[in-house]
């Protein structure tokens, strides 16, 4: 038995050679955000060397920029100008959870992640620049949260696009080492973690995971990268992931929660596998609901998941049947590959935070384009809200302040020392928020950005923001507008956010520490 094959659950304290400020626990800071970022990890490629897997067809492809982050002050020379050849190109780094103060900004402690499971003998990374990762969500009791990663070490080309050793998509033009992506569960009690791998996903990314209240992880992201397989169909959407219950390479081993097809709109069949592009999730009164925001297949908007109550239910924790995933009522069905309008925009949905049962936050990307913050402001992101009306879902108002379209400059310290870069506010991506005693609510998110010299713009320096919103309104307001929290420095880049929750006593920790091993501990025997 690997140590894979188990799960994994060592107090950080323990771990020797790991900073002084990866010994505080995450639960300590009551109250805190909880972000997750990553720092660029050099390769060290040598400039003009053939690119590793991105030798497809007679003609190779060359290295045209070194491995550097910035090559030069302004960061027009990147390592990201390698994406023009190899279009696979995206480099695994670190991952850190840091506790950061809701109100100044001031980050209180920081975990590197990878570290602590390299010292248990586990590879976790995450993949530099792949901008729809990195989601974080608490468990439905608060001790703990969970991500996606993937299975292997620091400063691997191209994993991102890579098949997974139980699903080989024909076809797939990224040719690096076949990697499992991994589902991980984070205590926020003593920084234990627990680690599961799985072969959905292939060829693409796994975005965000959520431990629903029958004890299975829900995830969601996208698969393939070439010309299409029943299994690649099969591994991406939302997926079921049993914890502790690891892939093999024999036994693909995805389960897939229903499907969304857009035929059930009216449209006539395209991908099934990229109507399925899902980047964010949550679960809300015991309900799934997923977001897809990008893609030219598929519709960009919001999605329930299966039947009422369906993660709630211990004894049917999957949902099967055709149409069990549906665009929630009242939100876009507009094709994503649609011309845009004033009348009709494509929306880029992200992430999702309900304050209650009636009103709905969905975070926007934007586009991408910078055209569209001056010409276009119909396409531009931001926060819109929703309240529910007669069984259907209206859009109140988008909330962009003057922050959508704003532009900053991050200057370079350490090895970037002289380096700077300017980068534009495109709209959020991963949100959660909190509901006050005053009848606010407060949202906090990521943002997304455009413009900068780099040619991948998930390679960003981009920003933690929040926004307080008067709950009961349903007319834009004025005067609201987002305070920087948080700007990610040059070679850094900020994923997801969530609010710490308030410790339970020692007794209950202890408590529940006690029934989730014992659960493990039940799980891995039936398995057996």
């Amino acid at each position: 038995m690997t140590k894979l094959s188990v799960a994994i659950s060592i107090a950080i304290g323990t771990l020797a050679g790991l900073p002084v400020s990866a010994q505080t626990t995450l639960g300590t800071y009551a109250g805190d955000l909880l972000v997750s970022s990553s720092t660029y990890t050099d390769p060290n490629f040598a400039v003009g060397a053939v690119l590793p897997n991105s030798q497809n067809g007679a003609t190779p492809t060359y290295a045209i920029a070194s491995s550097a982050f910035c090559t030069t002050s302004n960061c027009s020379g990147n390592v990201w100008n390698n994406d023009s050849a190899d279009a696979n190109f995206g480099i695994t780094s670190n991952l850190v959870i840091s506790n950061v103060n809701a109100t100044t900004g001031a980050t209180d402690n920081s975990v590197n992640i990878t570290a602590l499971a390299a010292a248990q003998g586990i590879n976790l990374n995450t993949s530099f620049s792949s901008k729809s990762e990195g989601a974080i969500n608490l468990t439905p009791d608060g001790s703990g949260i969970t991500f996606m990663d993937y299975n292997t070490t620091a400063g691997q080309l191209d994993v991102s696009n890579s098949n997974t050793p139980g699903v080989t998509e024909p076809g797939n033009t990224d040719t690096a080492a076949a990697t499992y992506r991994g589902v991980v569960q984070l205590s926020l009690a003593n920084n234990s973690l627990q680690y599961t791998t799985t072969n959905a996903y292939n060829g693409n990314n796994g975005r965000a995971a959520i431990l629903g209240a029958n004890g299975y992880y829900y995830t969601v992201g996208n698969g393939g990268n070439g010309s299409g397989s029943a299994q690649t169909t099969a591994g991406t959407g939302v997926q079921l992931v049993t914890p502790g219950v690891n892939a093999t390479a024999a036994t693909p081993g995805t389960t897939q929660v229903g499907a969304y097809n857009v035929n059930q709109n009216g449209y006539s069949a395209d991908k099934p596998a990229k109507d399925n592009n899902f980047r964010g999730e949550t679960i809300y009164n015991g309900v799934l609901y997923v977001t897809k925001g990008s893609g030219s297949n598929g519709i960009d908007t919001v999605y329930q998941v299966g039947p009422q109550g369906m993660t709630s239910s211990s004894t049917s924790p999957t949902a099967t049947a055709a149409g069990d995933i549906s665009v929630l009522p009242g939100f876009s069905t507009t094709l994503a590959k649609a011309t845009p309008s004033a009348a009709s925009p494509v929306y880029h949905p992200f992430g999702l935070f309900f304050a209650n049962s009636t009103t709905l936050y969905v975070a926007d990307e934007g586009s991408g384009s910078t055209t569209d913050l001056t010409t276009t402001p119909y396409e531009a992101g931001g926060l819109q809200k929703y309240s529910l009306v007669n069984g259907t879902w209206d859009l109140d108002y988008t909330l962009r302040g003057s922050l959508i379209g704003s532009s900053y400059t991050v200057n370079g310290t350490g090895s970037l020392a002289g380096d700077s870069l300017t980068t534009s506010v495109d709209g959020l991506r991963n949100l959660t928020g909190k509901v006050n005693a005053n009848g606010t609510v407060t949202l906090y998110a990521i943002t997304s950005t455009v413009g900068s010299n780099l040619g991948d713009a998930g390679a960003d320096p981009n920003q933690l923001v929040a926004i307080t919103d008067q709950l009961n309104s349903t007319t834009s307001p004025t005067g609201e507008n987002y305070t920087v929290l948080q700007t990610a420095a040059l070679g850094e880049v900020l994923r997801g956010v969530a609010v710490a929750p308030v410790p339970l006593p020692a007794s209950a920790w202890l408590l529940l520490s006690g029934c989730f091993g014992f659960g493990a501990m039940a799980r891995r025997r039936r398995a057996a």
